[in-house]
């Protein structure tokens, strides 16, 4: 089994408890929020999804004792545009106790970061303050992917859709996704390759679809990259997290664009 088959079995067994404990509040998020569609296109620098992250699979430990709502605090007065809160528990330590918390915290749009394969889960993520999901589609048939796509979608949630190669580009183009995340990790090995993101933004000819870079990116030379493969955001993690001057290192990351980019 590849890691990825490895949380998505853990995953199935989460859903059916939850299904069996947790009862959705279906209620508006308390925090009004605007798109990071719309924000993150009309930007003139680069954009940071700054995540929350206290460990990962391939990394072991990061920021176990994180404090989340101080971690978010900063990231907004750093000039973060948008939060990402790693919500699974059993691999990479977060919880959704983390998401409540950033999002009493802060006012900026919060991603839950997760795998999700179930709209309860979706429920859940809107239920404690989230206003992104994510949807791996390496993780979902093609079916499934639409009906939680959609669903996300009835709810007024965005969806961050995640691919790492051509093959779940295309599905993700067929589903009209509006924003699309290339991740330079393989989730089966979780090695890194930013030149997965450079391939596959070069692909993607509907300049309205909102590009977003991840994994992998720790400098300026790495944001020039992805800003010319034409992605308008980023999603940082472990730098971020292992930063010991998050000021010069978001320096080093919200660049200001360009003129010359590929898309």
């Amino acid at each position: 089994m590849t890691i990825l088959d490895e949380i998505i079995t853990k995953k199935v067994k989460e859903v059916q408890v939850l299904k069996e404990t947790y009862f959705s509040k279906n209620q508006d998020c308390p925090k009004k929020v605007g798109s990071i569609f719309d924000s993150f296109q009309k930007s003139q620098t680069m954009n940071i999804i700054a995540e929350i992250k206290r460990a990962s699979p391939s990394k072991g430990d990061i920021l176990p004792d994180v404090n989340p709502a101080e971690q978010a605090k900063r990231y907004e007065e750093l000039g973060a545009g948008a939060i990402s809160v790693l919500t699974d528990e059993a691999f990479f330590k977060g919880s959704m106790n983390d998401l409540r918390e950033v999002r009493a915290a802060v006012s900026l749009p919060i991603l839950c970061k997760d795998f999700i394969i179930d709209e309860i889960q979706i429920d859940r993520a809107k239920d404690f303050g989230a206003n992104i999901i994510l949807l791996i589609v390496a993780a979902l048939s093609k079916p499934r992917l639409k009906q939680l796509y959609n669903y996300a979608a009835s709810l007024g949630l965005d969806v961050l859709v995640e691919v790492h190669d051509e093959i779940e580009l295309e599905a993700a183009i067929e589903l009209n996704a509006k924003i699309i995340g290339m991740n330079n990790r393989n989730l089966k090995t979780f090695k890194v390759d930013l030149a997965t993101t450079e391939r596959l933004a070069s692909l993607v000819v509907d300049k309205h679809i909102l590009l977003i870079g991840e994994s992998g990116i720790k400098g300026e030379k790495d944001v020039e990259l992805m800003e010319q493969a034409g992605v308008k955001g980023i999603l940082v993690g472990e730098t971020l997290m292992r930063s010991t001057d998050l000021s010069a290192t978001f320096n080093q990351l919200k660049t200001p664009f360009k003129s010359t980019v590929k898309r």
